[in-house]
């Protein structure tokens, strides 16, 4: 009798169809790519948080999860604060513990063997905790954060032996392969380069040369792990830095290193470049997939089966790049955080539940302040030990009434319902989604009216009922009575008493956004916090002249730095900027401003968007709460935030019902 047919399998036949590297057999055609939050200790280990946090992807239905950069060789190659360090004494337990979790959970696996090179000893993104000052690199140089000094070849020998030793270690503990980084601007990238490799030994000059320390690490793992252990090595498919290695450069690399490994992944860039980094991992300005053509042109080169990365969380496109013959392998890095059921869900037919992945970064932005990982639309990740056992049923099943049908609204609602609860939604307007449907006005943010989708679907399969165009009051309440009771109505936009700003020209920038087509030629933004920076953005796109006013010094300050850095490029092409600019007066021809040398002036407009920030409107929220005892006020009327805010507060006052 035949076995269960998945329905993705007919959907996605070569997504799901099995790959074979060495002794390993992949289920499927995707890999977690390697994501390292700093969870580790000071002396390198795993983590119980860590642990918790690879065997969720593991559950999730990956073929393969891969941990990244273990430092191979500490003394000289920790570029991060906080990193897995494979000749740090007591770091086996851990490594064990890591692969029988993720084993038990149902996946291979693997984790990244890596090097700082010139960044190690030095500053870095990953912070400057612990670092001695004294950087080694492919040659002396004299970067910002210091001076780098050139590899001796007895080094380098050395360096080649821990690679050896490190995957050994990994083989030993479990692990059933290991990638080998030489990508994204680590020591590998460093002396592949001719922008930074300067020498005149046997390690510089000639690519041949460039790339034999790499090769040589690479045969020092095959040495030490024998002939059926898998190899992934990951390598640029461009460098996009002037003077570096080219795409047709790291064919050539591709080609070299072929034959002696089990897969190539193609990335791209340099992880410590404000500029490339919004490349390597890719923001919301560039489309999904913006990396696999790097990939496509390396597997035409090769025999070695080939590995795309870069914002790729579609089923169907995965399907597509596979089936083209693009690529071999599916990696996801911030789509596994975002839902790690991904691959299952896309197995059984479920593409429309896969959580997308806002590329917000605030994955990323939680590894300086918080030194873990979260996610704006996952909120287990970074908890994962606390959610294990998944949500659980309610004791005393309750009739709730959830007020606002935002994504704080939606969240609670879908969490109360999956525990049985018996919920009632009400939304003053006609539709859901809350400020995720103007967020998503823009091009670059389609992802955030995906999500409202998402989550819409949710709770209406979940048995949610509906009320839109209703406008809850206490007596509303009062009528329902309800067991539980949650506010998420959301805030209000500021509109301070700016003389003119009730003229007919002035738009709320919500308004603006949903509706641009109501904006004239001329537009003038009042606040350049993230609302208005993007707007700028937007406008600009939609054909339309774009100044920019901040009473600040600097724009879109609440938003992580990641983020930030890629948007603030876009909003200097798109718009003119005034920082410590103060609006004075809307008139009808424009906007009266005092400029940052204390001027007063003109801004001629045929619009003027008002995006000021927002404010609860504390007065309604008490009003409501008083009528029931039992309640839960959720994102923005609590506290104006972000998405995360608004997802983080609405899953676990669910859970608390």
């Amino acid at each position: 009798m035949a076995g269960k047919k998945f329905k993705g399998k007919e959907l996605y036949p070569h997504l799901f169809s099995p790959l074979r590297l060495g002794n390993v057999r992949m289920k499927n055609r995707i890999i977690c790519a390697p994501t390292s939050p700093s969870m580790i200790t000071l002396e390198g280990h795993m983590t119980p948080e860590m642990i918790a946090y690879l065997e969720k992807k593991a559950m999730g239905g990956a073929a393969v999860v891969t941990y990244g950069e273990s430092i191979v060789h500490s003394t000289t190659g920790k570029q991060h604060d906080k990193q897995l360090q494979l000749d740090s004494y007591g770091v086996r337990q851990g490594l064990t513990q890591t692969a029988w979790a993720i084993h038990n959970a149902g996946a291979y696996a693997n984790t990244q063997l890596s090097h700082g090179g010139m960044y190690s000893g030095l500053s870095s993104v990953g912070g400057t905790i612990d670092k001695s000052g004294k950087a080694w690199g492919v040659s002396d140089m004299d970067m910002p954060q210091g001076h780098v000094s050139e590899m001796p070849r007895e080094m380098i020998y050395e360096i080649i032996e821990s690679y050896g030793k490190g995957a050994k270690l990994c083989k030993d503990c479990g692990f059933d392969m290991v990638q080998i980084h030489a990508a994204h601007g680590w020591l590998f990238s460093q002396f592949l380069s001719p922008a930074w490799n300067k020498r005149t030994d046997e390690f510089g000059g000639s690519l041949e040369n460039r790339a034999r320390f790499f090769l040589l690490s690479v045969e020092a793992v095959r040495k030490a792990c024998g002939p059926m252990f898998p190899i992934e090595v990951r390598i640029s498919g461009d460098d996009f830095l002037e003077g570096g290695l080219t795409q047709k450069d790291c064919i050539e690399v591709a080609k070299m290193v072929d034959g002696k490994c089990d897969l190539i992944n193609v990335s791209c860039g340099n992880h410590e470049d404000p500029t490339m980094f919004q490349r390597t991992h890719p923001c919301s300005f560039y489309p999904h997939g913006v990396n696999v053509y790097l990939a496509a042109e390396v597997k035409k080169h090769v025999k070695t089966p080939v590995a795309c990365v870069g914002a790729i969380q579609d089923p169907a496109h995965m399907e597509e790049i596979i089936a083209t013959g693009q690529a071999d392998v599916i990696e996801i890095a911030r789509e596994s955080l975002a839902d790690p059921y991904l691959p299952q869900k896309a197995l059984e037919g479920k593409a429309e539940d896969i959580t997308p992945c806002l590329r917000c970064y605030e994955c990323f932005g939680g590894i300086e302040p918080q030194e873990m990982v979260r996610c704006a639309v996952n909120p287990v990740i970074g908890q994962e030990q606390q959610a294990r056992f998944g949500v659980k049923p309610a004791e005393v099943v309750k009739d709730i009434l959830v007020v606002g049908g935002g994504p704080a609204g939606m969240e609670a609602a879908f969490v109360a319902a999956e525990r049985g609860h018996r919920v009632t939604l009400a939304e003053a307007k006609n539709t859901l989604g809350g400020n995720l449907l103007p967020a998503g006005a823009a091009s670059f943010k389609q992802e955030y009216r995906q999500f409202a989708k998402v989550l819409e679907e949710r709770i209406r399969k979940a048995g949610v009922r509906i009320e839109l165009n209703t406008e809850v009051t206490p007596e509303y309440i009062q009528e329902k009575n309800p067991d539980a009771l949650f506010i998420a109505i959301g805030s209000k936009e500021l509109k301070p008493p700016i003389k003119g700003l009730d003229g007919e020209n002035v738009i709320m920038a919500i308004d603006a956004e949903l509706n641009p087509k109501k904006l004239g030629k001329n537009v003038v933004i009042m606040g350049g916090g993230l609302v208005g920076a993007e707007g700028a953005v937007s406008f600009h796109e939609e054909g339309h002249d774009v100044t920019l006013v901040e009473m600040k010094s600097e724009l879109a300050t609440e938003s992580t730095h990641f983020y930030r850095d890629g948007l603030l490029v876009r909003v200097y092409d798109s718009a003119k900027v005034m920082c410590n600019t103060t609006v004075k007066e809307v008139r009808p021809n424009g906007v009266l401003v005092t400029d940052e040398k204390g001027e007063e002036r003109l801004l001629p407009c045929d619009s003027v968007v008002c995006a000021l920030g927002f404010r609860p409107e504390y007065d309604k929220v008490d009003a409501l709460a008083a009528v029931v005892d039992e309640t839960y006020i959720l994102g923005d009327c609590s506290k104006v935030g972000k998405v995360i805010d608004a997802i983080h507060s609405a899953y676990y006052a669910a859970l608390r019902v």
